[in-house]
């Protein structure tokens, strides 16, 4: 378990002190997959390099499985950060050195054994699929390939938990995919604390258990990941989980509506999403529902559905209609008056 209790940091620049952690307390459950969100400047990736105290915090606690990294002696954290793997967004590989031999490194500088390395290697190299690529050098790789030898060489020392610096922004959509299935699969089978950060809900929504939105240096949100997609609180989250899920109607569309009616955005949470609910809406309301948008999202297995629907009828009727959604546990949104 990870837990930063008032974790404050602040630089020294030449303009004067800049606050980057601004007093930040967060629990992240062992085994956890973790995002942090936020966008440039917003303070997570100096929290994430205050877990491993890559940046040394002003002031505050940084405790990994119980210990407080901050009390450690230069000794004792040299070995507690062998516990704690990073992978960052350019990789960072040695260009000199083969694929196996970027991978050795870490071990190496931890004073493994040379059959303790060969075999560690060779293990690690089967769990990212480029067992093929041993010999090769970093500019022989794609960028996902490069990607996976930063996950083994953070692997290499066995870490109980990994770091994640936007281990994904550099790459296309198709290689995010699969580097983002693999950190799910080594985060299944090694049972690893994972914390991510990036500022793609996309991201978060595939892959993670919980997610903090942070602005400012401060966690403005944060919960399971599909609770904060369901219901959103902060205009900042909201505007993120817009990216992901939000639908935009065109005017030439808008313009053919029926000026009476209405224009709803209906979300479906947990069970809501798999029921008929518009059809009994429209047998109780007696309107009519023209769907002009919709999406059923599955976040962690849960089903999350969006749907834009034009509803017309009289206007007792429509407010009948709409009471009844709310009563079904989905969240109603009347988009425009259509006039």
């Amino acid at each position: 378990m990870i837990q930063l209790i008032d974790l404050y940091k602040e630089y020294k620049t030449k303009k004067g002190t800049v606050v980057g952690v601004d007093h930040v307390n967060l629990t992240i459950p062992k085994g956890q997959i973790f995002g942090i969100v936020g966008y440039s400047g917003a303070g997570k990736s100096s929290v994430l390099r205050c877990i491993n105290l890559l940046e040394k915090p002003t002031s505050g606690q940084v405790l990994v499985d119980g210990v407080d990294l901050i009390s450690l002696s230069k000794n004792e954290l040299r070995l507690a950060r062998q516990n704690i793997g990073m992978i960052f967004q350019h990789f960072y590989l040695i260009s000199s050195k083969t694929v196996s031999e970027n991978i050795a490194f870490a071990l190496k500088a931890a004073g493994k054994s040379s059959s303790v390395i060969t075999e560690r290697v060779t293990e690690l190299l089967q769990l990212v699929g480029l067992a093929d690529k041993a010999d090769q050098y970093p500019a022989q790789l794609s960028g996902g390939q490069k990607q996976r030898v930063g996950i083994a060489r953070a692997l290499a020392n066995d870490p109980h938990v990994l770091l994640c610096d936007e281990p994904t922004s550099a790459l296309d959509p198709k290689t995010t995919q699969s580097i983002l299935a693999l950190l799910g699969q080594i985060n299944q089978s090694l049972g690893l604390t994972i914390v991510l950060i990036t500022h793609e809900m996309e991201v978060v929504k595939d892959l993670c258990h919980g997610v903090a939105i942070m602005q400012d240096g401060r966690i403005i949100e944060e919960g399971a990941v599909y609770d904060i997609f369901a219901n959103p609180i902060q205009p900042l989250t909201k505007e993120f989980i817009q990216t992901t899920l939000e639908f935009k109607l065109p005017q030439k569309l808008l313009d053919k509506l029926d000026p009476a009616g209405k224009v709803v955005k209906v979300l479906f949470r947990d069970e809501a999403a798999e029921k008929a609910i518009i059809a009994d809406m429209l047998k109780a309301s007696g309107i009519h529902a023209n769907i002009l948008h919709g999406k059923i999202e599955y976040i962690g297995e849960k089903p999350l559905g969006t749907f834009i629907m034009e509803v017309t009828g009289d206007a007792a009727g429509i407010d009948k209609a709409l009471k009844y959604l709310e009563s079904q546990s989905c969240g109603v949104e009347v988009v425009t008056h259509v006039n």
